[in-house]
């Protein structure tokens, strides 16, 4: 892959993509109910906020990696001031605009970069964009599935979900 070819896959394809995705995966992460976050299907399970906070710390660490040409293992525990899915959800959309914005100022050349992950991967930084994707949707639709049992409504995700149809007919009546 050449300079131009990463700077065309940043702009045309990730970078839109990103942004639908993390819209999503925000809306799911608002729907937990804020009394619930301790909710878990099995003693085993993460917990609500532990599974929302998964998805958002991992995708800060991807997102400003590529950005940075490195990844930082630094563990990243929830902060204390962190308690509700409002809270998450609000961190999120912070650490998401800070790293949209070093992402669009990459250049070709650092898209192009190899970055090791662990020792397990060695990839040019902007592959890593779509690894991050995968795993968010991955999570995601595990917390997904945590929101009914917990009293929750499951929105719209790739189009409607029996919740957001059932919303739209009470509106419309």
């Amino acid at each position: 892959m050449n300079a131009d070819q990463a700077l065309f896959l940043l702009h045309e394809v990730e970078l839109p993509q990103l942004q639908r995705e993390q819209a999503t995966t925000k809306k799911i992460i608002e729907a937990i109910p804020l009394d619930k976050g301790d909710y878990r299907p099995e003693p085993i399970a993460k917990s609500a906020l532990e599974l929302a906070w998964h998805i958002v710390a991992a995708e800060n660490r991807f997102l400003a990696g590529v950005a940075a040409g490195a990844f930082d293992f630094t563990p990243n525990h929830r902060p204390e001031h962190i308690k509700t899915s409002a809270d998450i959800a609000k961190w999120y959309e912070d650490s998401f605009q800070t790293n949209l914005a070093a992402l669009k100022k990459m250049s070709g050349e650092a898209l192009t970069k190899s970055i090791d992950f662990r020792g397990m991967f060695q990839l040019p930084a902007v592959a890593y964009l779509q690894f991050n994707n995968n795993h968010s949707i991955h999570h995601r639709g595990q917390l997904s599935v945590y929101l009914r049992p917990m009293g929750g409504k499951v929105p719209a995700i790739y189009g409607e979900s029996y919740d957001s149809a059932e919303a739209r007919k009470a509106a419309q009546a």
